[in-house]
């Protein structure tokens, strides 16, 4: 079972880019994307062959999650529950109940991407409303996951996190200790909600010790040429469902110029 998350910056300049050709080779069994970026009847006719649950959000040409499925969902939850973010498209989760696997809980999520208290009052409101973000999907991500266990489902939640968990997680660590994505109480949460019991990181786990694989780089200067990235794009599962993981990676493009999107698809294949 092939699972992957994807943020396309747009889905309709990532459909210009090549999105159509990365997903007919991948073929991925559930895709989560973020970054619609795109009014529900607007979405180009990429998604030919899945099922497709969407969340726009409320802000006109931002955000905007959804999940592509080959089997159809049995049961699909929008938003988690927060009257300040689940009007943002920010969120979405399907049960599935595929005739050849195990039962799934799978979700799409869109982490804001913060601010720091070090610039102005605006960076740090925007920090502080990250803040309650977490604090608040942290305590759907206890209660959903929880609820799957009792179904007996398996959960993975991925998507971009906007959160780098290590030192091996971005090359230029040293330099962006202060940065929003890799501040001492951001990584201290996505720890937090991770243990050998409940949510494991995939990518992280299956790759013990190595550097990245990034799944970000900005589009200005050489960071791509010189894979100065960060991986901020990651499937947290269930451990049981982590343990299958055979293999697991990002597609970085081959060149600059090549690239869908400043992110690249984290792509697992789990052992069923």
């Amino acid at each position: 079972m092939r699972i992957a998350t994807f943020n396309v910056n747009g889905i309709r300049a990532a459909e210009r880019r090549g999105f159509p050709g990365w997903l007919a080779e991948r073929t991925p069994d559930v895709l989560a994307v973020q970054e619609m970026r795109c009014p529900s009847g607007e979405v180009p006719d990429v998604f030919a062959g899945y099922h497709l649950v969407h969340d726009a959000g409320m802000i006109a040409g931002r955000n905007g999650v959804a999940l592509a499925t080959r089997t159809a969902p049995s049961a699909v939850r929008i938003g988690f529950g927060s009257k300040e973010f689940d009007r943002e498209g920010r969120y979405v989760e399907v049960d599935l109940d595929p005739a050849d696997g195990p039962l799934l809980r799978v979700a799409s999520v869109y982490v804001p991407k913060g601010g720091t208290p070090f610039e102005d009052e605006a960076s740090l409101a925007k920090m502080q409303r990250k803040f309650r973000f977490l604090r608040s999907f942290a305590r759907h991500l206890s209660a959903t996951r929880r609820e799957a266990a009792r179904e007996g489902r398996e959960f993975v939640v991925m998507g971009d996190w906007n959160i780098a968990p290590t030192e091996l997680d971005l090359r230029n660590w040293r330099t962006n200790r202060r940065s929003e994505g890799f501040l001492p109480e951001e990584r201290e949460w996505i720890a937090g909600i991770q243990s050998p019991r409940t949510l494991v990181d995939v990518v992280r786990h299956h790759r013990h010790g190595e550097d990245g694989p990034y799944s970000w780089w900005s589009w200005r200067g050489k960071a791509f040429d010189n894979d100065a990235g960060w991986r901020i794009d990651y499937q947290l599962a269930t451990p049981r469902l982590a343990r299958s993981a055979i293999v697991t990676g990002t597609d970085r493009d081959l060149s600059y110029d090549t690239r869908i999107s400043d992110h690249a698809p984290v792509v697992v294949d789990y052992d069923v």
